[in-house]
């Protein structure tokens, strides 16, 4: 139950892996070690010549890329590329020559030549995804499901059979006879044969036989199990009277046994000879006994005992086991707790950790200007992330403050504005303790040159934390999103160094991805829609102006006749009044004086002359 080897693919392959089979060990194999899927992986490391001769996996990729991975060397050998674009479903190896087939979601099959690294061949398999694969015993056909099962002939890459299938996607493919039952007829090395296949979501697991005739379609019969099985091993029946073993895991962590002697059809599904079932003993102060999960489960080479895989899938557990399967239902009581904590206990680490005495003072670097004391050095490890055992509490936020040994209200300069390494210290502040007060003052500022110091001021750790927090604030309203825009460039600017040494960037950041994706997506709709907005209303605009400017100038030019004839006139009429007045009161007065009669006459026919214009005005 050691962990032998690991394999984690650089950032550039950094697909997740779909499904794995192990290459042939070279030349002919036995008949029962046909099927290279992930089932057979345990079952071929107990043979030792054969371990030793196990080299090559091949791991298919969620991008549609297949990794040709040697575990005697530790690294990546090959990749092959080009034959799908979309995610690998199954890879099958054939066993006499190099070649490897494999399925995927696009709907077709690909035959590589693994030595050229090219692909071989190319055919459409299904009119939905291919999910499982199965080559027959004597390699010669391929089984290949996706809701239908179809048998190919591999030299023409023609369909030799149909089977009608299951509801969903199959999951499993394998054969089960060796040698067809009826041992009258010459066998052409499929005809009466008979293999399994599994469907998700489907709790029957189906026998389908091969016949000479396109006759029957239908299963022959059929294995009832309790949930969705997620794991199927067995033995291959060789000879006519040996029984068909088979082991089912299912998603419930139940193990299923089975034992039959495949000879033609069965109406009525088939229930297990037997059940296993793993679960902690119960003591310990915790009375209640609580179920352990099976992962998997394989026949070991005597085909009599098992490999128990069960546990956490992280750290599993692997047994060998020997079963009495006349009872119906078997639990083996398994105190996993102990196996795990002996096994903590013995893994070596390279990590020194200082004994430190509790009057001693631990300084971590901190932000210039500051003496960030630590009282433990437990706090530097938990700034990194809060992964806490179960068992243990957190520390309050007003502890970790203190433990910061940072007063804000000192940190503050006379003019009342905080300095920018007193920003840095706020930020770090306000993530680690989840503070939005304290996160709205920092991150609302709109200084270019404080938040790019602030950014190079602020200690590593409290990168990724800012990232987060910088994406959960750009989902907000778009005013919030434009400051927040300032801090992630100068993240980004500053920082670059360092996220790329991040093995786990790309899942970190996805969520900004997308968030920056589907912003820009709908930018260039946006501008479309602003151009034509911007053509409509300019045009609006201009044709309102070109109307308004008629009628003003038609409006003033009336206006201004109108009134100044009329002005004009009643300013005559008013001039003319006041004359004539003022000269008839002279004539009064001066009628006494004979001497200026002459003059008096003149002003007479100068006034008669005065009223002529309001005459005129009048007949106007």
């Amino acid at each position: 139950s050691r962990l032998q080897h690991e394999y984690v693919p650089s950032a550039h392959l950094s697909a997740a892996c779909t499904c794995l089979a192990w290459a042939p060990p070279g030349g002919r194999q036995p008949p029962n070690k046909v099927q290279d899927g992930p089932q057979r992986k345990k079952r071929k490391s107990e043979a030792a010549e054969v371990d030793r001769q196990l080299d090559i996996l091949a791991v298919g990729t969620a991008v549609g890329s297949i990794l040709l991975y040697s575990t005697v060397k530790g690294e990546l050998q090959s990749k092959l590329d080009g034959g799908h674009d979309s995610r690998v479903n199954c890879v099958r190896w054939h066993q006499d020559t190099c070649c490897l087939y494999s399925c995927s979601e696009d709907k077709h099959i690909v035959e590589w030549n693994t030595q050229t690294c090219k692909v071989k061949c190319k055919w459409k398999g299904d009119n939905s995804s291919v999910t499982s694969l199965c080559i027959s015993p004597d390699g010669k056909m391929l089984l290949s499901a996706g809701r239908t099962i179809k048998l190919w002939d591999l030299e023409t890459k023609e369909v030799y059979r149909h089977f009608t299938g299951h509801a969903t996607s199959v999951s499993s493919l394998t054969f089960t006879t060796v040698k067809p039952m009826n041992e009258n007829k010459p066998f052409d090395g499929i005809t009466g044969l008979y293999f399994l296949s599994g469907a998700i979501h489907d709790r029957l697991l189906s026998v389908w036989y091969v016949r000479s005739d396109r006759k029957e379609k239908n299963a022959v019969m059929s294995f009832t199990v309790t949930d969705e099985p997620i794991f199927i091993d067995l033995t291959v029946s060789e000879v006519k009277e040996e029984p068909v073993k088979l082991a089912v895991v299912c998603r419930d962590g139940q193990l299923h046994l089975f034992e039959h002697i495949l000879n033609g059809y069965c109406k009525k599904p088939l229930t297990s000879n037997c059940t296993i079932q793993i679960a902690t003993p119960g003591n310990d102060g915790d009375s209640t006994p609580k179920p352990v999960p099976i992962l998997a489960a394989a026949f070991c080479s005597d085909k009599q005992s098992l490999l128990l895989v069960y546990g956490n899938s992280l750290q599993p557990i692997i047994e060998k086991v020997s079963l009495n399967t006349m009872e119906s239902h078997i639990c083996l009581i398994r105190d996993i707790q102990k196996v795990l904590s002996l096994k903590t206990d013995v893994a070596l680490t390279k990590v020194k950790t200082p004994v430190v005495n509790s009057d001693t003072k631990v300084l971590v670097p901190g932000i210039p200007g500051h003496s960030t004391t630590v009282k433990t050095p437990a706090l530097g490890k938990e700034k990194k992330k809060n992964k806490r055992k179960p068992g243990e509490t957190g520390e309050s936020i007003e502890e970790r403050l203190e433990a910061l040994d940072i007063d804000v209200s000192k940190v503050k300069t006379p003019g009342g504005l905080p300095q920018t390494d007193s920003f840095a210290v706020l930020l770090v502040q306000g993530l680690e303790s989840n503070d939005a007060e304290i996160l709205n003052r920092v991150l609302n500022t709109r200084k270019d040159n404080v938040i790019k110091n602030t950014v190079s001021r602020m200690p590593i750790h409290a990168v990724i934390p800012l990232l987060h927090e910088l994406t959960k604030r750009l989902q907000g309203n778009p005013y919030s999103a434009s400051l927040m825009v300032r801090w992630l460039k100068s993240v980004f600017t500053i920082h670059a160094s360092y996220l790329s040494t991040l093995p786990d960037l790309i899942p970190q950041l996805g969520m900004l991805y997308q968030l920056m994706e589907s912003r820009v997506k709908t930018l260039q709709k946006l501008s479309r829609l602003h151009g034509r907005l911007f053509i409509l209303v300019t045009q609006v605009a201009a044709s309102e102006a070109v109307q308004d400017v008629t009628e003003m100038n038609q409006a003033a030019k009336l206006v201004y006749e109108d009134e100044s004839s009329e002005e004009e006139g009643s300013d005559d009429e008013m001039i003319a009044d006041k004359e004539s007045d003022e000269n008839w009161d002279e004539d009064e007065e001066k009628e006494e004086q004979s001497d200026e009669q002459d003059m008096t006459v003149e002003k007479e026919i100068n006034g008669d002359s005065d009223l002529e214009p309001e005459n005129e005005s009048e007949e106007e």
